[in-house]
């Protein structure tokens, strides 16, 4: 299950490190081709909000093998586009069928028992992330030797490959819902309005994806550019770095676990503000970079993984349900965060890009405060 999380979820970070040459490719600004990040994002949240929650009602397996399918045309279509906004459009459709990981994830935390439930989705969650991290180096090296177009054909296949793996090793399930989709959609409103708990970590969650999706996206344009000036293939090595969050994620997933996982959540958000720190005075020196870059995954995951742990807790016939909503409003946090990081880069650089992500993460930490306090009332 971590092996096939972490190989789909690449599927929509494999444009990251190639926008740059995207951008030569189609002549546009380096700035416009960075759209197919957020457009990607934003098709993921869209998909998880469809179909995600279709596993509580069909069979799990069935719906992974066809999705993954779906996924693997959507990437030849990339890989064949002969116009950016044809690339845009099948950008959207990527993320929007590659969604599986947020079906494995459930599948797995059904699978466990409550003293495991967090260090099992850690342990996927560790795949999810060394997939993230890989895709971007795999795609800056491959694209800066073979192309971009390469990187579509490569996804493409290994999602080919995942069907029959999927195929001969995934559990089949059995749905708890019976009614209508209307009626499975119409109960997830229900849950968000009588769920303190997945409300305040859907909220946590929108604006700390906004953050590592900023800093992703933005990252690629400012070490493309003085005093670094690196190449693609150099880019995405940089996404190497970020491992040491993988590791951290069965640690974070097991912690998640105990009395007090609202502690991850601070060590989550501090570890954030470090890094931007790091990010805002390091210059030119490639060390407190790379510092930075392991600290901002780790925080990263502190904060997911937790949250992801917690909502579970929920009501275990709804986990599809609850991730939907969670995962959603993360990956529509995803998208603006790429959005707004690219126009923050637009309108100051590097500098501003940084002053706007701490005060993100200023906000988040006063709204695990309210909520913080909330809980202590009720109690």
């Amino acid at each position: 299950m971590a092996v096939c999380t972490g190989l789909i979820v690449a599927n929509i970070y494999y444009c990251q490190p190639l926008v740059i040459l995207i951008a030569h490719d189609f002549g546009i600004p380096e700035h416009v081709a960075g759209k197919i990040t957020y457009l990607t994002q934003a098709g993921y949240a869209l998909g998880l909000f469809l179909l995600v929650p279709l596993g509580d009602m069909f069979e799990r397996k069935r719906q992974i093998l066809v999705i993954t399918g779906l996924a693997a045309g959507a990437l030849i279509l990339a890989a064949v586009a002969k116009s950016f906004l044809l690339l845009q459009v099948v950008s959207f459709l990527i993320g929007a069928c590659s969604i599986v990981p947020q079906l494995i994830l459930p599948m797995a935390a059904n699978l466990s028992d409550d003293r495991n439930r967090g260090q099992n989705i850690g342990v996927v969650m560790s795949g999810l992330l060394v997939g993230i991290l890989a895709s971007r180096a795999v795609s800056g090296s491959i694209g800066f030797w073979m192309g971009w177009r390469a990187v579509y054909y490569l996804a493409a296949g290994i999602c080919v490959l995942l069907i029959l793996l999927m195929a001969a090793r995934f559990p089949k399930s059995q749905p708890a819902f019976r009614g209508s989709y209307g009626n499975l959609m119409t109960s997830m409103f229900r849950y968000i309005k009588t769920e303190s708990l997945l409300r305040e970590a859907s909220l946590i969650n929108f604006l700390a994806f906004a953050i590592i999706s900023a800093f992703w996206t933005v990252m690629v344009l400012y070490l493309a550019n003085p005093p670094y000036s690196l190449q693609t293939l150099e880019i995405g090595l940089f996404g190497i770095a970020g491992a040491a969050g993988a590791l951290a994620a069965p640690l974070v997933g097991k912690l998640s676990g105990g009395n007090n996982p609202r502690r991850n959540l601070l060590i989550g958000f501090v570890l954030q503000l470090v890094s931007i720190a790091l990010f805002y005075f390091t210059g030119a020196n490639v060390y407190l970079f790379v510092l930075g870059i392991i600290l901002i995954d780790i925080g990263q995951q502190a904060i997911h993984v937790t949250n992801q742990t917690r909502i579970y807790t929920i009501a275990p016939e709804a986990r599809n349900r609850l991730n939907t909503i969670f995962m959603s409003v993360s990956f529509i946090g995803a998208s603006i965060g790429s959005a707004l990081g690219l126009w923050l880069w637009d309108q100051g650089g590097w500098a501003l890009f940084n002053f706007g992500s701490a005060a993100i993460v200023v906000v988040n930490i006063l709204i695990y405060q309210f909520y913080k306090s909330k809980d202590k009332q009720t109690t």
